[in-house]
């Protein structure tokens, strides 16, 4: 045994240091240390891509929510998500243009948003607060979306994550939707560690700044709407429409600020962003931001004011997607900013009505839609947070490296083919989609050679065989990739909405120009739900979306209760937080059955693993968030070592 004379020096040397560890760690960003990404825990459950997921909701008055949707308040309901259930949860209608869209056409087939939070900030599905279940509108492939987040994954470019759900109602089908990952608290967390920046979403349209009205929905303009109104940008692209209202919004604030334009510095001058913010801002953050802008504006230490290779990155599938509907195009939204310690990033939102959809435009035109000036982009200073791109040499060269390493690492065809393989029999059986099952299918090989041919042209723009700019493709169209062969709104288009399902759910007004003039599934003629509480609804077998069938059967079709005699899931009041406890409200279910209730209507005691709070199944508590947990056992080892080091100090001591 040691007896040096320095050994209780060694020892308490030891101690300060697990001390002054524990310290580093608790303060590392403050320190100047960069915060790691999270691993949440629903990344590989909800957003498996391998498979179509399922999703109940579960609700004692379905068609009395449907007919408030347009409101976009909350509701209480659960959730069963791949048989594990989730009680007490908010849902409410979402959309913008697309939420009146889906009504005018006497459909219900809206696009939803759950939050896990809404009546418990306690209450996760893994770890995932927010999300969001997409109809597919406007999307005869039903693909656009699902295909542009999962390039963007794939490519390394920070975007929500997603995956196919089938979403049965009180047990009976109602259709297949794309689940996205909210871009809130839990995907910053994901992304961007504990200690992360700041969130906004700036949006043109809610300030005035390039709206357009949703004709080709109900072939009629919105009552009241003044085409005189419309800015210059429409002109040529809507028909029949013209005149200006330069900017938007006040002033001509809202197009700029959604342009991401620095305009001065005061901080109501950029309300388009700041009352977009999706985060707790401050004063300073408001400040930060603005100096960004300017120093964007200015051309001035970009590496300082962009995350570079991540903004490139993004730019890089979105350019290739030609979403016309979004920060390139004309209409200056769908897209997040983010910013952190004055630097900024932009984030993916909304492709429905990529790839042309967006005004159905020439195919040719559209397959070969220059990349060094995408849609709208001019390089003029006008759209700042992609004209720095190609101001710069060194940056216009990075943009094409990365480019290519895009096209040579994608193989479109497979991703399309196998994303349509995976959903084709939901498509199928989905009773209240916005096309046919043939329209599906066309879509979808239309897709797939868009895909194919788009990358033959960037490939030419890079090597230079192909114009990279508008200017130069006008001068020189010979060298285009000829793509007359195929009808973009075939994919769907913003002009032709949605049908709303086959001639079998009924005509509720046939669309113009519309040959089978097939109505718009509306719930009236759908077959209507039945008007049976959320009690009617648990004692049964839940089959899950791998078994292709459907819950509820010919019964829920005549309009009878298709699953009698089940307890009351729904009925709980809104705030009460005593619904978190484990076996109180949550469901557990095994072999695909639920488990029986007893004659309260409450979950009987957990058979196996226990349920905590939040409503996890299996066991694990995600009450807290990954950091916290880290925070507790970096403290613990601390502890521990410290604790080692005094019994160490102490024997050697005597």
């Amino acid at each position: 045994m040691s007896t040096s004379k320095h050994i209780d020096k060694i020892c308490l040397a030891g101690a300060i240091l697990s001390l002054v560890l524990m310290l580093v760690f608790l303060n590392g960003e403050a320190l100047g240390i960069q915060a790691a990404s999270r691993v949440m825990g629903y990344e590989q459950r909800l957003f498996d891509t391998s498979k179509v997921h399922t999703l109940d909701i579960v609700m004692d008055d379905w068609d009395s929510f449907l007919s408030t949707c347009e409101n976009e308040e909350y509701a209480a309901c659960s959730v069963v998500i791949d048989e594990e259930a989730y009680k007490n949860v908010g849902i409410r209608a979402k959309g913008n243009t697309s939420l009146s869209s889906v009504s005018s056409m006497g459909s219900d087939r809206y696009s939803f948003k759950i939050e896990f939070d809404q009546y418990d900030s306690t209450k996760t599905y893994h770890g995932l607060d927010k999300l969001s279940l997409n109809n597919l509108i406007q999307d005869n492939t039903m693909m656009k979306d699902y295909l542009t987040y999962q390039m963007m994954g794939q490519f390394g470019a920070v975007a929500p994550l997603c995956s196919y759900v089938y979403i049965t109602v009180n047990g009976e089908d109602w259709g297949l939707y794309l689940a996205v990952e909210g871009v809130e608290e839990s995907f910053l967390q994901r992304n961007y560690g504990s200690d992360y920046g700041e969130l906004y979403k700036p949006d043109s349209m809610d300030m005035g700044g390039g709206f357009y009205p949703p004709i080709g929905f109900s072939g009629e303009m919105p009552e009241g709407f003044d085409p005189s109104a419309m800015p210059d940008e429409a002109a040529g692209r809507f028909p029949g429409f013209g005149g200006g209202m330069p900017g938007g919004g006040p002033g001509g604030m809202g197009s700029s600020g959604a342009k991401l334009q620095y305009i001065d510095d005061d901080p109501d001058s950029y309300s388009t962003i700041f009352d977009s913010a999706k985060t707790d801002i401050t004063d300073a953050d408001k400040s930060r931001l603005i100096q960004s802008l300017k120093a964007l504006s200015e051309g001035a230490g970009i590496e300082d004011v962009v995350a570079v290779e991540d903004v490139i990155r993004y730019f890089v599938i979105h350019n290739f997607v030609v979403n016309g509907d979004s920060y390139t195009g004309s209409m200056i939204h769908n897209y997040y900013l983010y910013e952190e310690d004055g630097r900024l990033a932009m984030l993916p939102w909304d492709y429905n009505l990529a790839f042309g959809g967006f005004q159905s435009s020439d195919a040719t035109d559209t397959v070969n839609d220059p990349i060094d000036t995408p849609l709208s982009v001019t390089g003029n200073g006008d759209r700042p947070m992609i004209d720095w791109i190609f101001s710069s040499e060194e940056y216009t060269q990075l943009y094409h490296q990365l480019f290519a390493e895009f096209l040579e690492n994608t193989d479109f065809a497979a991703l399309i083919d196998e994303a349509a393989e995976l959903i084709a029999p939901y498509v199928e059986k989905d009773p209240i989609k916005f096309c046919t099952y043939e329209e599906f299918e066309t879509g979808a090989a239309v897709l797939r050679e868009f895909c194919l041919l788009r990358a033959e042209s960037v490939r030419g723009q890079l090597s230079g065989t192909i114009p990279a700019t508008s200017e130069a493709q006008q001068t020189d169209a010979s060298a285009l990739i000829d793509a007359s062969h195929i009808t973009i709104s075939d994919m769907g288009t913003m002009g032709m909405g949605g049908r709303g399902g086959p001639e079998s759910m009924g005509n509720r007004g046939g669309m113009p120009g519309d040959t089978a003039n097939r109505g718009m599934g509306g719930r009236g003629d759908r077959g209507q739900m039945p008007t049976t509480n959320a009690s009617e609804i648990a004692a049964q077998t839940i089959e899950t979306a791998g078994q292709g069938t459907g819950i509820g059967g010919a019964a829920a079709e005549q309009g009878e209760p298709a699953m009698p005699n089940a307890p009351d899931l729904s009925q709980q009041p809104a705030a009460d937080s005593d619904n978190t406890a484990a076996g109180n409200g949550e469901i557990q279910f095994s072999g695909g059955m639920q488990r029986p209730l007893n004659v309260d209507g409450e979950m009987s005691e957990n058979t196996g693993r226990g349920v905590p709070a939040g409503g996890v199944s299996n066991g694990e508590d995600v009450s807290q968030t990954p950091s916290q947990n880290e925070i507790w056992v970096l403290m613990g080892v601390s502890a521990l070592i410290l604790l080692i080091g005094l019994i160490v100090a102490f024997k050697f001591r005597r």
